[in-house]
């Protein structure tokens, strides 16, 4: 495999420390892949001191390599900093938010559900940096907010989402409440229906947004790609992950999309944020951002790349199963304690594949 950069961004507090236990996954002394790693100081501090200069930076990073790694970072309330996700996804134009809840060998899920679940969301606008402004008094008073959504984000996340379903041998489910909002919400409807028609071989269920909460209660029995809009996605992705057992339980991709709709440029993450409360205890569950290394492998179209990627999930899942688990997983097993057991999984799978091979 020919040499890839991966950007990494570095971030705060329990952030910075599970990013690094992703590292020590990827590094080339366990994985064999020819990986650099190009790394940015995203803390809070070094983004004051560059003004965000820094985020910036990385972005310019990310499109040209294609692929990111990114630590949770703080986001300071009334702060003029601003997010740097919202900067990182400016600077990549990103569209789409791809989040899988997978069930976690060992750990019941919530409602028995057993199959993947994989939520497809508009990265951009929606709720998101809506206008808002308020007229009135009392009880008069009135609260405004004008939303706004385009039909080339709608069509990238519709697209994504049966490549998606394709890729996990999974049916699009779900959808937008279009029939209260047919020109807002249908356009993502609309969208739906047109990659469906050019689909064929994929399975379509089309549920509005009420329906799809209520029947992912009940329907656990095949894989599910949920297309939805920003705010719906950003909502149903939180609940699908926690039904698996544990919101640190998977990675969390931002997409940029080229003129096909095909993946070129992946930032992949952990869905949480910096929990300051377990900073320097070494319990944090580092699952979430192991699984997003694996991820950015897999999107490298590399036949050895694949193959790690495929190792480092199955050593994550398989060292779970055996009984390391954090806190959070019911377990005792500290951060570092875990890591190392994931890695050394996927070095014993390479060295068999490798005999065998």
């Amino acid at each position: 495999m020919d040499r890839k950069t991966i950007v990494v961004m570095e971030g705060d507090q329990t952030g910075q420390e599970l990013l690094e236990e992703a590292l020590r996954v990827l590094d080339p002394g366990v994985t064999r892949l020819d990986l650099e790693f190009d790394r940015y100081d995203l803390s809070l501090e070094n983004r004051q001191t560059t003004d965000n200069g820094v985020v910036n930076e990385a972005a310019a990073a990310m499109k040209e390599t294609g692929y990111g790694l990114k630590a949770a970072t703080i986001t300071p309330e009334n702060s003029s900093l601003g997010s740097p996700n919202a900067i990182l996804r400016k600077g990549i134009d990103g569209t789409v938010i791809v989040r899988t809840g997978r069930r976690i060998p060992g750990v019941n899920p919530v409602t028995g559900v057993h199959s993947p679940v994989s939520v497809v969301r508009m990265a951009v606008d929606d709720a998101y940096g809506a206008e808002e402004h308020r007229e009135g008094e009392g009880l008069n008073e009135i609260a405004y907010r004008t939303e706004k959504i385009s039909r080339r984000v709608c069509r990238g996340v519709a697209e994504f989402s049966f490549i998606q379903a394709r890729r996990m041998e999974a049916k699009v489910f779900g959808g937008p409440k279009w029939t209260v909002s047919p020109i807002y919400e249908g356009m993502l409807k609309e969208e739906m229906d047109r990659a469906a028609e050019n689909s064929r071989d994929v399975r379509y269920d089309p549920q509005l947004i009420d329906a799809t909460y209520a029947l992912l209660l009940t329907t656990y029995g095949e894989p599910l790609v949920i297309p939805t809009l920003n705010r719906d996605g950003d909502c149903i992705s939180d609940l699908v992950m926690q039904m698996f057992g544990s919101i640190a339980g998977a990675e969390s991709l931002l997409i940029s999309l080229d003129e096909d709709e095909n993946p070129e440029t992946v930032m992949a993450e952990a869905p949480h944020g910096t929990a300051p409360s377990l900073e320097g205890k070494n319990v944090a569950n580092p699952m979430a951002m192991i699984l997003a290394g694996a991820a950015l492998l897999n999107f490298m179209h590399e036949e050895e790349a694949s193959r790690v990627s495929r190792a480092i999930y199955e050593a994550t899942f398989e060292t779970i199963l055996e009984g390391s688990r954090t806190a959070d997983l019911g377990g005792s097993t500290g951060t570092t304690e875990f890591t190392d057991e994931v890695i050394r999984h996927v070095k014993n799978k390479l060295e068999v594949w490798s005999a065998l091979a």
